[in-house]
């Protein structure tokens, strides 16, 4: 597998600016498929793998959320359309019917997690590499809900985000009865469309810290990018790797960290200007947010720290009353040049952003009530719904809950976004 095609950064061409590559690449999704095993030869089978996890896909593109959904979809795929991707899956009959409920169970379950990860992850960036190229532009300005991410921000960075988050899907269960836990990194620059660049799967034994930098690793080049995650991956280790990969960090500093937290809460606030607000009006009520900002301390606790901030947000109703306020410390690598106060709120703000993944899973998809349990079953589906949620957003479908219905009115709408016609 091409693994240059997931790679999110070039060399920077200005000091406060890093590109995404010139070109795209990485293939189509079928051929992407066509390196995934199942741990059985394709040789002479009616049903290649590639071709049950394209149809598995376009299933999910349209909506469907489990095993007998997605085979009761499959079956009404036109002919000539399916005909055609079991050519190129060069199936041995491409005449076919189409696969039953249990050829796909058992495709999904027996199915290499790791190489399907990869697989959609390097179609997803070089589709947002071709959707960057074809806009023309660095970041796309919106406005949304909560629930489907996103800030509009005049002001806001070029850099590349990446962001970490961690999901337990609540339903599912491994071979040893753990609950699965995954870990994703999703790319964008803030207020952009994010995709699911790489995922990988806690063990029951350990938590997300140690695997962060396995993620992080599955995308080739880091440099120039942001890395954002929650205070559980605020770590010595996790920050150094991020440097030494060129990347920048952007950790939040909290009580579970006490050494760096009371270095940093001892700092000079109060004194210290403002470095930019921001006022958002929704779902309500009045957000404030301000962020303050001050070089880090030669002394400070932590490895490589540049910068060190302080964010407040107060919270009031329509008419201003019943406020709320809370406020959050954090550090980064990130020198001033490159990022300044506007800079810093957007990441931290937009690292949120996350939550709308898990929102439409749990939602759309009623992840957390799946009780999909066998081997590699719960990541896939996992995958194939980042995958269709990704898919929709790169097509312009920023409300994914009726662009799911909008590519089932039509059979040919979900392989069309796929790309996988001719």
């Amino acid at each position: 597998m091409d693994q240059s095609a997931i790679s999110i950064l070039d060399t920077p061409t200005q000091p406060s600016q890093v590109c995404l590559p010139a070109e795209g690449g990485g293939g189509g999704l079928l051929e992407l498929f066509a390196a995934v095993s199942d741990g059985r030869s394709d040789q002479g089978r009616d049903h290649p793998v590639a071709v049950v996890l394209a149809l598995a896909a376009a299933a999910v593109v349209a909506g469907m959320r489990g095993y007998t959904a997605i085979a009761g979809w499959v079956t009404d795929v036109p002919e000539p359309l399916r005909r055609q991707l079991y050519e190129r899956g060069q199936a041995r009959r491409p005449a076919i019917g189409p696969p039953s409920k249990a050829t796909i169970w058992r495709v999904v379950t027996d199915t290499d997690a790791q190489a399907f990860d990869s697989a959609i992850g390097t179609w997803l960036m070089a589709r947002l590499v071709d959707d960057t190229m074809d806009t023309g532009s660095t970041t796309q300005t919106s406005s949304t809900s909560d629930c489907e991410g996103g800030q509009d921000d005049s002001e806001q960075s070029g850099l590349v985000q990446v962001r970490l988050d961690g999901k337990v899907v609540r339903g599912a269960t491994d071979a040893d009865g753990t609950q699965v836990h995954l870990l994703a990194a999703l790319v964008g620059r803030p207020g952009d469309v994010t995709v699911v660049a790489a995922q990988g799967q806690i063990d029951s034994k350990s938590n997300e810290v140690p695997h962060a930098t396995e993620v992080l690793d599955q995308i080739p080049d880091l440099r120039g990018a942001v890395v954002t995650a929650d205070a559980l991956h605020t770590v010595k280790a996790t920050a150094t790797h991020i440097h030494a990969r060129g990347a920048f960090y952007m950790l939040p500093a909290k009580e579970n960290r006490q050494a760096l937290y009371q270095a940093v809460n001892a700092l000079p606030w109060a004194q210290t200007p403002i470095g930019h607000t921001r006022t958002d009006t929704g779902h309500a009520r009045i957000t404030r947010r301000t962020i303050r900002v001050l070089p880090a301390p030669a002394n400070l606790p932590f490895p490589h720290a540049e910068q060190v901030y302080l964010i407040e947000r107060y919270v009031t109703d329509l008419r201003g009353e019943h406020p709320s306020a809370a406020a959050a410390l954090g550090v980064t690598n990130l020198p001033a040049h490159l990022a300044g106060p506007p800079d810093l709120a957007a990441y931290a703000q937009d690292h949120w952003g996350v939550e709308s993944l898990h929102w439409l899973r749990d939602t759309l998809y009623r992840e957390d009530t799946s009780t999909t349990r066998t081997r590699s079953g719960p990541r896939i589906m996992a995958t194939l719904r980042n995958l269709a949620i990704g898919a929709l957003r790169l097509a312009g479908r920023r409300d994914i809950t009726e662009a799911t219905r909008w590519a089932n009115r039509y059979m040919h709408r979900p392989f069309t976004i796929l790309q996988l016609t001719t």
